[in-house]
């Protein structure tokens, strides 16, 4: 067995990450749709525009490493995004729909910013520049939206679930 080196991980994790914004990408507009806050539908909406332009950033990202842009099985985001159809399904039309779709594009960026960490930190640590300021903009961009949920969650999302309550 030969050894795996940060190399080996850096691909293997950039793998996982362009499979797991692939099945975001698909996951956006049920998430849209189902979403009763127009704020919160124009997040979704904002975030699936980010995360095609996320993609573009990781194909560049394969290239500057000489790897086809290819995705393996993320059984983490599946997870995440079968407790998201979950909460679509048990809530929808119900005054807390709202606030269990923040709840769970929030479990998604989460993974996503762990992810992008990582990949940055790896690729600065490769001396791999470019493709550290590429995973860092997409870095910056899930911070971003993960505050952006945060305020839509404290403001009138949980105020109308709470209401119901």
């Amino acid at each position: 067995m030969s050894d795996k080196g940060l190399d080996i991980l850096f691909h293997e994790t950039l793998k996982d990450i362009y499979y797991a914004e692939r099945k975001i990408l698909k996951a956006l507009p049920k998430m849209a749709r189902g979403a009763q806050d127009p704020k919160l539908k124009a997040a979704f909406t904002k975030h699936k525009d980010e995360t095609e332009g996320q993609i573009e950033r990781l194909q560049k990202v394969f290239e500057i490493i000489g790897k086809p842009a290819r995705g393996k099985t993320c059984d983490a985001i599946e997870g995440i995004l079968a407790e998201g159809e979950e909460i679509l399904e048990e809530f929808k039309g119900q005054p807390a729909l709202d606030a269990g779709l923040v709840a769970a594009a929030q479990a998604v960026e989460h993974y996503e910013m762990a992810r992008y960490g990582a990949l940055k930190s790896w690729a600065t640590a490769l001396g791999l520049t470019e493709a550290a300021t590429l995973l860092d903009e997409t870095l910056s961009e899930e911070k971003k939206t993960d505050s952006d949920l945060t305020k839509l969650g404290q403001g009138v999302v949980n105020e109308t679930a709470k209401k119901a309550a």
